[in-house]
C-alpha cells in the first residue's frame, strides 16, 4: 500500500470518529500519525464553525504544539479531570479491542487520558489489526534510567528480547517526563493480562504500552471503507 493510499485510510477513519465529537466537549487528543488527522478535522470543524467551545487535553508536548498551530483550544487535566471522548491511534490491536500503543513514546500521557476519558475511541487502518498483541509489534516500555540493567534483565526473565530506545544520533529517547522507552519484543501474547500485572508489579517500570480495558470504540478504515465496533 503506498503512502497516499495509507494516508487516506487515516483521514477516513480520523472522520468517522470526529463524528462522534459535539459541540462543548473536553476532547482528549492523542499521539500520532494518525491522532493527529483527527486533531486536523477537528481544527476544520473549529474555523467552519459546525463544531464549538470545544477544549482539548493534549497527549504530548507535539500534540499540544499542533493543537496550538491548529488553533484548537486547549485545557488540562487539572481544570478538566473528566474528559468526554478521547481519539488515539494505536500500533496494533486485536480482536478484544486490546491495543499496543507508544510507538511514538507518548504511552504514559496517553494512558492517563485514555483513563480520564469516557469514551476512549481509537482509529487504525487495517494494517494495524492482528489475531493477537505482539505480533507485529514491540511492545514499548516506560522505565526509569535508575536500575536500568535491571529493569531490562527482569523484562527478559519474562520472555521478551528488549532493546533501549534511542534516537537517530544514537542518543537514549526521553519521554516528555524524561523517562526511558525499552522496546519489548514478546512475540505473539498469549495472555496480555499476565504480562500487564507482571510489568506493573516492578518497582521502575513507570508503564506499559498495553491498553486492555480502556478502548470503548474501534474505527478501522480499508480500502472498502469503515468499519465501527464498540465495546
Amino acid at each position: 500500500m503506498q503512502i497516499h493510499e495509507i494516508d487516506s485510510l487515516k483521514r477516513q477513519a480520523a472522520e468517522a470518529a470526529v463524528a462522534h465529537v459535539e459541540s462543548g466537549m473536553i476532547v482528549g487528543l492523542g499521539a500520532g500519525s494518525t491522532a493527529l488527522k483527527a486533531l486536523e478535522c477537528i481544527a476544520e470543524r473549529l474555523a467552519m464553525g459546525t463544531l464549538t467551545g470545544i477544549l482539548g487535553v493534549p497527549c504530548s508536548d507535539q500534540v499540544a504544539a499542533d493543537a496550538r498551530r491548529l488553533a484548537v483550544p486547549l485545557t488540562t487535566l487539572e481544570c478538566h479531570p473528566r474528559i468526554d471522548l478521547t481519539v488515539d491511534g494505536a500500533d496494533e490491536v486485536d480482536p478484544q479491542l486490546r491495543v499496543i500503543k507508544g510507538g511514538g513514546g507518548a504511552l504514559l500521557r496517553e494512558k492517563i487520558v485514555a483513563q480520564a476519558s469516557k469514551r476512549e475511541i481509537i482509529i487504525v487502518d487495517e494494517r494495524k489489526l492482528s489475531a493477537r498483541l505482539g505480533e507485529k509489534w514491540a511492545l514499548p516500555v516506560e522505565a526509569l534510567s535508575f536500575g536500568l540493567r535491571a529493569h531490562v534483565e527482569y523484562i527478559e526473565r519474562l520472555g521478551a528480547a528488549v532493546e533501549v530506545r534511542t534516537r537517530a544520533d544514537g542518543s537514549p529517547f526521553r519521554t516528555d517526563s524524561g523517562n526511558l522507552i525499552l522496546d519489548c519484543q514478546f512475540g505473539p501474547m498469549e495472555d496480555p493480562e499476565r504480562i500487564a500485572g507482571a510489568l506493573e508489579r516492578r518497582a521502575g517500570v513507570v508503564e506499559h504500552g498495553l491498553f486492555l480495558d480502556l478502548v470503548t470504540d474501534l474505527i478501522v478504515a480499508s480500502p472498502a471503507g469503515t468499519q465501527h465496533r464498540s465495546r
